[in-house]
């Protein structure tokens, strides 16, 4: 089936650039796994967002996900993207469902997966006590022991959901300092339950049919540690879901897509790429709101200039 512009990804950026295609009448399929992101699982109030003083991420992609089915332009499927192609005069995409699309432009906006650890026992205990979303399985470990891999805000709003589940809750950090906000360390301090320990390096996960302990290196002394606990939560950073633009689009080294900061455009003409998958540097929910809907208006003049040059 041929559309003017194929958008990839339910986040706030795919959202967005749906809501904008759609008022400008730009016959459009938004493809994604899921709708939400990551905010979609987001484990504290977003109070940042402007209009809403404090809201649930679930909630707030609810309203997103709302507003973009009034567009009546733009469809929607419920599937994975597992390749894009150049085709002739524009792309070809293809899902995992094996259906087969084609448009005059696409917008990449399907944010990033979490970033594993690659340590053992990481793979082995995969929903069997290791975790990469609190929101998800968090209730799970109610009165239990956790250990969050992490000490960046992500690392520290996670403990801030926990708190009030778990018993005790570990934050390693391989740094010397948190990188967290001064105030999600201070919300985490006053829960009174939980430790932090810095220049942790963690080196292995054990257990038996579920985790019981880690393994981790106390990088100042050289010496390991372990603890026992029942459950690990990662929340060591993001990767860009990127493996679908593989050959088409230029990567920096951290395995984001290039782009122009005025229209977000790749390299390759009539690609754009929206939000926590390009090189921006702010991962913030508005900055990616924002760049679905600067991608939209820039695919929008891309599409009606070949319209153009095919009449002429």
């Amino acid at each position: 089936m041929k559309y003017e512009l194929i958008i990839i990804g339910g986040g706030p950026a795919g959202i967005s650039a749906g809501i904008y295609v759609g008022r400008l009448k730009v016959r459009t399929l938004l493809i994604t796994k899921e709708f939400g992101g990551q905010i979609g699982k987001k484990t504290v109030d977003i109070e940042n967002y402007p209009g809403f003083e404090s809201i649930k991420g679930p909630e707030l992609i609810g309203k997103m996900e709302k507003h973009l089915r009034t567009q009546e332009d733009v469809n929607i499927e419920m599937d994975e993207v597992l390749k894009v192609e150049k085709k002739d005069d524009g792309f070809v995409v293809r899902t995992k469902s094996g259906k087969e699309y084609e448009s005059m432009a696409v917008i990449f906006a399907s944010g990033a997966d979490p970033r594993p650890l690659e340590v053992p026992g990481e793979k082995e205990y995969d929903t069997k006590g290791v975790s990469y979303c609190a929101l998800c399985e968090g209730p799970i470990f109610k009165d239990k022991v956790v250990a969050i891999i992490g000490g960046g805000n992500a690392g520290f709003e996670t403990a801030i959901f926990l708190s009030k589940i778990v018993k005790q809750i570990y934050i390693l950090e391989f740094g010397e300092k948190v990188k967290a906000f001064a105030d999600n360390q201070k919300i985490v301090e006053q829960t009174g339950k939980a430790r932090v320990i810095t220049n942790a390096k963690l080196k292995e996960i054990k257990g038996e049919d579920f985790v019981k302990y880690i393994v981790y290196e106390d990088r100042e002394t050289g010496e390991e540690k372990t603890l026992e606990v029942q459950g690990v939560f990662i929340e060591v950073g993001r990767m860009p879901a990127t493996a679908y633009a593989k050959g088409l689009v230029e990567f920096n080294e951290r395995d984001e897509i290039k782009v122009k900061p005025e229209t977000c455009e790749t390299s390759t003409p009539g690609i754009y790429a929206a939000g926590d998958m390009n090189e921006g540097i702010f991962k913030q929910v508005i900055t990616a709101a924002g760049e679905g809907a600067k991608t939209a208006l820039a695919a929008h003049n891309y599409i009606q200039k070949k319209k153009s040059d095919q009449v002429s």
